[in-house]
């Protein structure tokens, strides 16, 4: 639920290299199922897949909530290339893994099929979490994608969260991957949004005036019995509680890496192009709350085959719509980071094949059997798709 960027720091000439050419670097956490290797229920292998593990790698994977989750990180990356090979091994590595102790790596939201529920990893802090707050995860696990962009003042990545607040429901559409929970189709294309929400610290971004108001606000919280601890903060996008990052939280695990680089590239391009309106001093729209929900509802709904809000008219449109918006809105920054041609490409594969909903329920419409469901998201997680 909370982790380091691949358990490390930002290298020292990586951050010179950045700050002399004013880039930003990035990295992305994974969260993911474990299935038994031939039936599809979940398994509670976390601590046998670990014990494969390559011990270069070994820093980069850790446990999740439960113990039929396992979760990695990449080292921070200047390079979308760099970026895309760091999880490209660590997907292959754990899958690898995953095989010799008798499972399959899933990189979906929610447990596709029925299984009973998993139980806690076996931490202080987990059990903590469960006396306090209860079964607020039934199931097999929640799986989700974070990305975390550098920015090296406090302040100024207050004003950021401000900004990234209209523009994540349409980035949680695109991250859509878990329709299906407990064997049937849950009429949302991301029921783990919808799940996750339950938790009290999960939503959007409050408006904040500055960085001691969001302190303020962490040690209000911790205070309340909402949260442990700061690593519990699950607002939609925060800043880490560990590095100088902001941390856009909100998606599910997408089955293949192309949706995960376009997230990532995307992610990077709107932070700098926010960092500089903060800078120029262009005030964040105040959008209301109930209509931000109503977008990250929406979001969960329709995934990016349906509508969601466009946040300057308040009115719905086409999410595609919104999608291609944001995108002609970030491009400077995509061109200016070497990404543009690679994040054109894989918004063209998005759109022709769907987000990572719609390609399950394809699956079932061929297949018939959320078993099949299943064995393609082995497939597609390890990069077989």
């Amino acid at each position: 639920m909370d982790a380091a960027v691949g358990g490390t720091t930002i290298s020292e000439a990586l951050a010179a290299e950045a700050e002399s050419q004013e880039l930003f670097t990035l990295g992305v956490e994974e969260e993911y199922l474990l299935f038994d290797a031939t039936e599809p229920r979940a398994t509670e292998t976390v601590d046998d897949v670990l014990a494969e593990i390559p011990a270069a790698l070994r820093e980069s994977v850790q446990h999740e909530y439960l113990r039929s989750q396992i979760e990695v990180a990449s080292p921070p990356q200047l390079e979308l290339s760099g970026l895309h090979a760091a999880m490209r091994d660590l997907r292959a590595e754990v899958s690898a893994a995953a095989e010799r102790a008798g499972a399959r790596l899933l990189a979906v939201g929610t447990g596709p099929a029925a299984g009973p529920v998993a139980r806690l990893v076996d931490t202080p802090r987990y059990h903590r979490m469960r006396e306090r707050f209860g079964d607020l995860s039934p199931g097999q696990g929640l799986c989700g994608t974070h990305v975390h962009v550098s920015i090296d003042d406090a302040e100024c990545g207050v004003h950021v969260l401000n900004h990234l607040r209209p523009w994540l429901p349409i980035l949680q559409a695109a991250t859509a991957n878990s329709p299906f929970f407990g064997g049937r189709d849950t009429g949302y294309a991301s029921w783990r949004s919808v799940m996750w929400e339950r938790w009290p610290t999960v939503g959007p971004t409050p408006y904040l005036e500055s960085h001691d108001q969001y302190l303020t606000l962490v040690s209000d919280l911790e205070a309340s019995g909402a949260m442990l601890d700061e690593g519990m903060l699950y607002w939609y996008a925060r800043l880490s509680a560990r590095y100088p990052t902001v941390e856009i939280r909100m998606g599910d695990v997408m089955p293949g890496l192309d949706d995960t680089m376009l997230l990532a590239a995307l992610t990077r391009a709107l932070v700098a192009t926010l960092v500089s309106d903060v800078r120029d001093g262009v005030p964040a729209p105040r959008v209301p709350d109930p209509l931000l929900v109503a977008a990250h509802w929406r979001a969960a709904h329709d995934g990016l085959e349906g509508v969601n809000i466009d946040m300057a008219t308040r009115e719905p449109r086409p999410a595609w719509r919104l999608m291609r918006q944001l995108f002609d809105y970030v491009r400077p920054e995509l061109e200016r980071h070497g990404d543009l041609d690679t994040a054109t490409v894989l918004m063209g594969r998005l759109r022709s094949r769907g987000t990572g909903a719609a390609r399950q329920r394809a699956v079932l419409a061929q297949q018939g059997n959320v078993a099949d469901v299943v064995d393609w998201l082995a497939r597609a997680t390890r990069g077989d798709e």
